[in-house]
This record gives structure tokens, C-alpha cells and sequence, in this order.
């Protein structure tokens, strides 16, 4: 006689064990209806479920983040059920849920093409109609090798053949398909009603570059047409806004094969790049942050007593010399450590607060690279900040405060926070963990700052704070972060004179506000859409003539403004002004000038935004004036 708690504490009492689609049923026929799975005590099942003891269930629908990974994960399943269809000789491997979708990776004959994938997804849809029920059955492991083997899906049967002996295996049929798969998945395959395949490429099976190249063919789904047509439409969106390709139009940057994940700036992009830095640089110096510089390429030794040889040399770029191991640097605070060692430190030094443009070299995967929003070589707003536990909630609130003050200068005012705390392996006392994560979780609250918890996700060393910001298209950007570190400064031999006299290890607060620099002006390319805000525009008017007539008029005019601290291009061409007004439009400069006669003979200029609008004409003071208000509002919404 099995009590069943709802999520709102109600609790509902049946006489036999009864399944997850009755519980929905007895509670209402469209909860049934509309019921793609189940959570008892906290785990995933199908709606086919029994329950024979009391339970909390929640009934899971399209409208939960469960009920859309569900939806993915059975969509998976139909692809791969459909390709088995058309193509003979075609082997199913694995096809995970991820962001915005799914992939299922085939083993083939032939590469799929684009009009493959079409046939594949009118497949789907047809098995949709079919409405096929999905079940679930069970079967032991080695029977599941011998029945997979059987079936030609040598693939599986190695999966399988990794799982402890003895063990059972869920298999999930629908149709004249079956799978191994944990599940849980819909009931039937006419839930799925909105879905696309999207590309194919080439993945060489389990990552290994000597095994077998395979097709993976991606895909996305959601609930309903309008979810996915809203998501076609954000990736078309995107896709206008490819800060690759805005890059290349405004000549800002370029990347070649010879230097892979490595930034060439060009004089476009160096200007927004040094507004952006001297930006940050002038709200650091106004909080008394020590600016630093440290070597590119440190000895070895330095990074085993740090931690990071053994946990992240893959990563790094080493070399010899001298016979000696090198790496050039990944991270900053080792570094830090080392300028924070020199000469005696008292508690009344405390907090130091030591920042660095930091270049830093990572050696990523090559097919993990992404413009400028994934390189190799980037410059982090990297500070640390070295302080006594009694200071870490005060540090970190002035922290919070200045980056929310940063970002609402970007026009970023949606942010998501976390707050991640212990991992099971960790350093550092349980006392000091409590007043750490306390420290963190109160300096957020003094910020009226909504957050979620990350139980077990903090680094060993420390709990974290993480910030992410949330774009125009509803993309998520994870910049921030501010976390705590009791291990690196007691490693690196740390210490300072506490007021007893007594020797004392700091301890350290590793900080960014933008993360990487490069990765943050790809960020601001697409939210922009390239229409930066005067304050960071590498050209923030450019000055164009009718007739060669006013070519003197317009030269004096772009000194006077240059003069004055503002960056003017001249567009003298001897082309019709309508030619040029478009041209300097779609380079997306703020503010057009144009001079033609009347206004050589006013000494003014009419000026134009490149949004079209006409502010009508006025004297360079007046132009002068408004582009300053415009540059002092930065890019607040």
C-alpha cells in the first residue's frame, strides 16, 4: 500500500504498487497525457515505472528541464533508428544529450551527405506517426554482448564488454529498433514533435585518433514547433553575428594556420582592444590594486611546488634549456606568489591586491579552438588578492560591487550566480571551509544577490564564486570569478608577521572580471552586432565631404577633434555622399559627419547616426560635446 508525497507535500495512498503513468492518471487524465517520465526520491525513471513503496515522485513534463533532456535523449534514438532504416550496414555507437540538442555517431560505409540528412529526418517523421510505444527490458551482460554481437553492432558490444560481470543492462526497444541505454525515455515516439538534424562530421571513435572515423550527425529538439522555430531563429541570429565574421569585415583581426589559437590584431581591433584594458586598468588603480608583470616562461620546479605539473602539464607548452624543463606560463598566480614573497609582510599590508594583464598559453585541443573565444594564447584580468580569512567577506563583497559595475558598463545586467562549495577531496580545515563558503554566500547576500549553490563543485583549495553573464540571444557566458585558495600561498611559502608577532600563511583570493580579454571582445562582436558603443568604437566618426571643396574644411575639423582626444577618420573620396554615407554605415561608425557648402559657411557639420537618424547641424563644439555624453554613458542600457 504504497504513500505517494507530490512535490507540493500532498500525498496520495493506493492499495497495489501501482506505475508512474497511474500516479498522473489519478491525479488528472491531462498530467497523464502529457507525462513523459518520472523522478522518484531524486532519480529518472520511465512513466512505465512500478512503485511498491512510499515514494516522493515528481511527474515529469515537457515543461521541466528533465522533460526536455528526455525529449533529446529519446530524439537521439529515433535518428539513430531511422538511419538504421535507410542505410544498410550502418552501426550505432553512442548518442549523448548536450547543449541545445543531441549527436548520434555512426559507424558507415560512406559519409553522410547534406541530402542524406533530409531523407533521415523525413524518416523520423514518419516513425513519429507510427507512434511506436518505447519499452524497457532488461538483460544481463553477457547475454547483451552476444545479442549486440549478433545483431553486427560490434560497437555496442565493446561498450558493453567494459561493464563489471554479473552486471544487468537496460535496453529500450520501439519498433524494429532496440538500444542499450539507461533511459529513462518518452513513451512513445509520437511525444517527439519538434526536432532538426543540423550537420554531420567527422569524430574518430571514443577520441582516438587511431580508431575508426565516424559520422556524427547532430541534431536538436523541443517541446513544442514554436521552442524550436525560436531556436532556428537565435542560431540565424548568431550566425549574423559570428564575431569571426564581423572581425574580418571591420578588419579587426585574423587568424592563420601558423600560429593556431593566436590573435593577429589589427590597428581596429588594438583600439578596442586598449580601450578595453586601460578601462579595466583605471577601475583597478581606483581600488588600489598593484599592477604587475611576471616572466612568460618560468622553470619547471615553480610549477610542480604549485600543484599545476602534475595536475595540468598536458596543457602546458614546455621546452628545455640550459637542461633544464620549462613551461611557458598557463596561469598568473603562481607568479603572484613569488612578488608577494619578496621582503617582510605585516597584517597592516593586508589586503594586497595584485593584478596583471596576463598573457597566458594553454595548449588546447585543435578542435576545441573557436575564433578568439577559444585560443591557445590570451590575456586574463587576472588579481590576486592576498588577505587574512577575517577579510575575505569584506574583499569579496568590494569585489562583487565592482564587477556588477564593470559589466552594467557593457550593458550586461542579467547574470547568473553560483556559489560552489567542498568537494570530498579538499585542503584546508572544516572550520575554515564553514567561514569560507559563509564568508562567500554573506558577501552575496549583502549584495542582494540572488545565487545558486553548487554543492561539491568548489576547486580543492577553495570555495568559488562563479558569474555568468546572459546575452542578447540568451547565450550564457561564465567571465567571472572569484575564489578562494588556501593551498598555492602555503606551497609557495607564503607568509606574513600576524599581530601576535607570529608567522601567518595568507590567504589568497584568485579574481577576473572578464576572463580572457580576447574571448570577452568576441563576446561584446556578437552582442553588439559589431555597433559598438562610441566609448570602445575604433573610429567614432568619420568626417565626409561633398565636393572637393570642403576637403580643407573637413581636415581642419577631424584635428580639432582629434585634438580633443576623439578617434575621427576622413572620408575624402571623390565619390556621390549617398555612396559614402552607406559605406561608413555598414562599417557601423557612430556618428557621420557631412560637410557640404553651408556648412563650410557655418562652420558646422550635420550629422547623421548610423542608425539613420538625423541629429540635424551643429558646430563642433556641440558634436563635441554630445560624442563626449555619449562616450561617458559607455554602453548602459
Amino acid at each position: 500500500m504504497p504513500v505517494i508525497t507530490l512535490p507540493d507535500g500532498s500525498k496520495r495512498e493506493f492499495d497495489d504498487a501501482v506505475s508512474v503513468y497511474d500516479v498522473a492518471h489519478n491525479i488528472s487524465p491531462g498530467l497523464a497525457k502529457a507525462a513523459l517520465a518520472g523522478k522518484i526520491d531524486g532519480e529518472m525513471v520511465d512513466t512505465s515505472f512500478v512503485i511498491d513503496k512510499d515514494s516522493n515522485l515528481a511527474i515529469i513534463t515537457d515543461r521541466d528541464d528533465d522533460g526536455l533532456e528526455v525529449i533529446r535523449h529519446s530524439t537521439a534514438h529515433l535518428l539513430a533508428q531511422a538511419t538504421q532504416r535507410l542505410f544498410d550496414n550502418v552501426q550505432v555507437t553512442v548518442g549523448p544529450v548536450i547543449e541545445d540538442g543531441f549527436f548520434y555517431d555512426f559507424a558507415t560505409e560512406r559519409p553522410f551527405t547534406d541530402e542524406d540528412l533530409k531523407a533521415i529526418e523525413k524518416e523520423m517523421n514518419r516513425i513519429v506517426k507510427q507512434n511506436l510505444k518505447v519499452e524497457r527490458s532488461i538483460m544481463g551482460r553477457d547475454e547483451a554482448i552476444s545479442f549486440f554481437r549478433d545483431m553486427g553492432e560490434e560497437y555496442k558490444a565493446e561498450i558493453i564488454e567494459e561493464i563489471p560481470a554479473g552486471e544487468e543492462l537496460s535496453l529500450y526497444k520501439q519498433g524494429d529498433f532496440i538500444d542499450l541505454c539507461r533511459g529513462p525515455h518518452v513513451p512513445s515516439t509520437a511525444k517527439l514533435k519538434a526536432f532538426k538534424l543540423m550537420k554531420v562530421a567527422g569524430a574518430y571513435w571514443r577520441g582516438d585518433p587511431t580508431k575508426p572515423m565516424l559520422q556524427r550527425v547532430y541534431g536538436t529538439a523541443w517541446p513544442k514547433k514554436e521552442d524550436l522555430k525560436a531556436y532556428l531563429h537565435r542560431l540565424e541570429e548568431a550566425e549574423k553575428r559570428d564575431h569571426r565574421k564581423i572581425g574580418k569585415a571591420q578588419d579587426l583581426f585574423h587568424l592563420q594556420e601558423e600560429a593556431p589559437g593566436m590573435v593577429f590584431w589589427h590597428d581596429n581591433g588594438w583600439s578596442i582592444y586598449r580601450t578595453l584594458e586601460q578601462y579595466i586598468r583605471d577601475r583597478l588603480q581606483a581600488q588600489n590594486y598593484q599592477e604587475v608583470r611576471t616572466p612568460q616562461i618560468v622553470d619547471r620546479t615553480l610549477w610542480e611546488k604549485s600543484g599545476h605539473w602534475d595536475k595540468f602539464s598536458d596543457g602546458m607548452f614546455t621546452l628545455e634549456s640550459d637542461h633544464k624543463d620549462f613551461a611557458v606560463k598557463p596561469m598568473n598566480c603562481p607568479c603572484h606568489v613569488q612578488i608577494f614573497n619578496v621582503g617582510l609582510k605585516s597584517y597592516r599590508d593586508l589586503p594586497l591586491r595584485m593584478a596583471e594583464f596576463g598573457s597566458c598559453h594553454r595548449n588546447e585541443p585543435s578542435g576545441a579552438l573557436h575564433g578568439i573565444m577559444r585560443l591557445r594564447n590570451f590575456v586574463q584580468d587576472d588579481a590576486h588578492i592576498f588577505c587574512t580569512e577575517d577579510q575575505i567577506q569584506e574583499e569579496v563583497t568590494q569585489f562583487i560591487e565592482l564587477l556588477y559595475d564593470v559589466y552594467a558598463d557593457f550593458g550586461f545586467t542579467d547574470l547568473i550566480v553560483k556559489l560552489s562549495t567542498r568537494p570530498e577531496e579538499r585542503v584546508g580545515s572544516d572550520e575554515v571551509w564553514d567561514k569560507s563558503e559563509a564568508a562567500l554566500a554573506e558577501a552575496l547576500k549583502a549584495s542582494d544577490i540572488e545565487f545558486e549553490y553548487q554543492p561539491g563543485e568548489g576547486a580543492f583549495y577553495g570555495p568559488k564564486i562563479e558569474f555568468t553573464l546572459k546575452d542578447c540571444l540568451g547565450r550564457h557566458w561564465q567571465c567571472g570569478t572569484m575564489q578562494v585558495d588556501f593551498s598555492m600561498p602555503g606551497r609557495l611559502g607564503a607568509e606574513y608577521i600576524d599581530e601576535n608577532g607570529d608567522k601567518a600563511v595568507p590567504v589568497m583570493l584568485h579574481r577576473a572580471i572578464l576572463g580572457s580579454l580576447e574571448r570577452f571582445i568576441g563576446i561584446l562582436i556578437e552582442e553588439y552586432a559589431g555597433k559598438f558603443p562610441a566609448w570602445l568604437a575604433p573610429t567614432q566618426a568619420v568626417i565626409m565631404n561633398i565636393t572637393d571643396k570642403q576637403g580643407e574644411f573637413c581636415q581642419k575639423t577631424a584635428e580639432t577633434l582629434k585634438n580633443k582626444g576623439f578617434r575621427v577618420n576622413l572620408d575624402l573620396r571623390n565619390e556621390k555622399i549617398g555612396f559614402k554615407i552607406r559605406g561608413q554605415t555598414l562599417a557601423r561608425v557612430p556618428y557621420l559627419l557631412v560637410v557640404g557648402d553651408r556648412e563650410v559657411e557655418n562652420g558646422h557639420v550635420a550629422v547623421r547616426t548610423r542608425e539613420g537618424e538625423d541629429l540635424g547641424s551643429m558646430s563642433i563644439e556641440a558634436f563635441a560635446e554630445l560624442l563626449e555624453k555619449a562616450v561617458a554613458a559607455k554602453g548602459r542600457k
